[in-house]
């Protein structure tokens, strides 16, 4: 379960998860050079019978799941509420000091751990799910490992931001709203920036490229030449993603120093070289486009209008449950789980312009990737076609997503629509300018 609302796991979602990850590509198991041309042609994603009708059970029980983990995150806030739960916590942290740092430092991790552990049995059931249709190899020990991880980074994180926003609640009862966003935004930019360097290796193990690929990399900068970029070799990654996971990805993540591009080892182990290379081509073109800065920035604005509205509803909130909930004033600890709730509202309520911005970005990229490496991979778009099909046969990708799921939740392109396109895009034959990589 995901608290969506609870901005200490607004962090969480930055911290623990790539910024414009890729659902990226396979292909054969060998290694092949980068001039070598694809097999027949993809035209089309299709799927042998046996993993099609594995891919619909998996779509429909994700299905099942994404709404049964949505109301059952709500349903524990109200709980916590209702059951006055978040006030006997309140009534503890005040009984043992007066000084409301040190009452944040028992009631954060008291309510945060309580939400963690009424929603680790789902948490485990999904990860069985992933292990049953062989999309994970990550042991359960290694899988309680990072669930306690990600749960002492959301602490230190939560902590003191819960504390400083109810400070601000009780400092400036008419414009918290407006100083929490300035607070919050300058945070989610510093751990943007820290990310690559401080958070990713606490869960995976990363080393440069050129350590284990040397003639890979050599490769890669063919395209970086090609893209008229000068990325150093020293911000090109492998990360060891097989001890977990059997599909393939890669992505960019930081900015400015802490830039950077990720290539998993799995993608190396079951790609070509030319997907590859189209995999590269697709992460720097998050690079080139500069994707992390504007899905930052539209982020940030994103959180001005939600933490006014969060600010809007919290104030009806209280005067509507203040005596049933046992607050006492907005700034009471008690208040924070109707914090999170209100948030966690409006996440659902936005997640398809969070959605739609994220295919949009994620189309690009694939046009960038198939430019960059047109001239350097043979038929790029063949390439670019049979990479697509290959991660949707590993990831068990469902060729039929409604409409309504790709609206709401997708934040690909279906994989159904990238193969067909990479097929048909070809600007080059038609006597057209492409649209990045002249």
């Amino acid at each position: 379960m995901k608290l969506a609302g609870s901005i200490a796991l607004l962090f969480l979602c930055v911290l623990l998860m790539p910024q414009c990850s890729n659902a990226q590509e396979k292909a054969q198991p060998q290694a092949a050079s980068a001039s070598q041309s694809a097999p027949a042609s993809t035209t089309a994603y299709t799927l042998p019978p046996d993993k099609l009708a594995k891919a619909k059970a998996l779509y429909e029980l994700r299905g099942k799941l994404r709404i049964i983990d949505t109301f059952y995150s709500l349903l524990v806030l109200l709980a916590l509420l209702y059951l006055g739960v978040a006030a006997k916590y309140r009534d503890w942290a005040e009984s043992v000091s007066k000084y409301r740092f040190v009452q944040a430092i028992i009631f954060v991790p008291l309510l945060l751990l309580t939400i963690t552990a009424l929603s680790l049995p789902l948490d485990a059931y999904q990860h069985s799910i992933s292990l049953q249709y062989g999309l994970s190899v990550q042991r359960w020990n290694s899988w309680f490992a990072d669930v306690l991880k990600s749960q002492a980074l959301v602490l230190v994180f939560a902590i003191p931001i819960l504390w400083v926003l109810t400070t601000l609640i009780r400092k400036s009862p008419r414009r918290w709203w407006f100083y929490s966003w300035m607070f919050v935004s300058a945070l989610l930019v510093f751990v943007i920036l820290i990310k690559p360097f401080v958070i990713d290796p606490i869960f995976d193990k990363f080393e440069p490229l050129e350590k284990s690929n040397p003639q890979l990399v050599a490769d890669i900068e063919k395209v970086i030449q090609r893209g008229g970029l000068n990325i150093p070799r020293d911000r090109i990654f492998l990360m060891k993603a097989s001890e977990k996971v059997t599909t393939l990805n890669a992505y960019v993540t930081g900015f400015g120093p802490s830039k950077r591009v990720v290539v998993w080892d799995t993608t190396i182990q079951k790609a070509s070289t030319p997907e590859t290379l189209f995999v590269f081509g697709h992460e720097m073109g998050h690079y080139v486009l500069n994707h992390i800065v504007i899905g930052t920035a539209a982020s940030v604005a994103g959180l001005l209008l939600g933490f006014y509205v969060l600010f809007l509803i919290s104030r009806w909130g209280f005067s509507r449950f203040h005596q049933r909930w046992h607050m006492r004033e907005l700034s009471d600890w008690v208040a924070l789980p109707m914090l999170f709730l209100i948030f966690s509202i409006l996440s659902i309520i936005s997640q398809p312009i969070d959605s739609t911005v994220s295919r949009q970005f994620e189309h690009k990229a694939d046009v960038y990737g198939l430019e960059v490496t047109h001239g350097i991979n043979a038929n790029s778009q063949e390439v670019g076609a049979h990479s697509f099909q290959t991660l949707g046969e590993l990831s068990l990708s469902y060729p039929y997503p409604s409409k309504w799921v790709v609206f709401w939740y997708y934040d690909h392109p279906p994989i159904s629509d990238r193969v067909r396109f990479a097929h048909e895009y070809d600007p080059w034959s038609k006597g057209e300018q492409p649209k990045y990589v002249k």
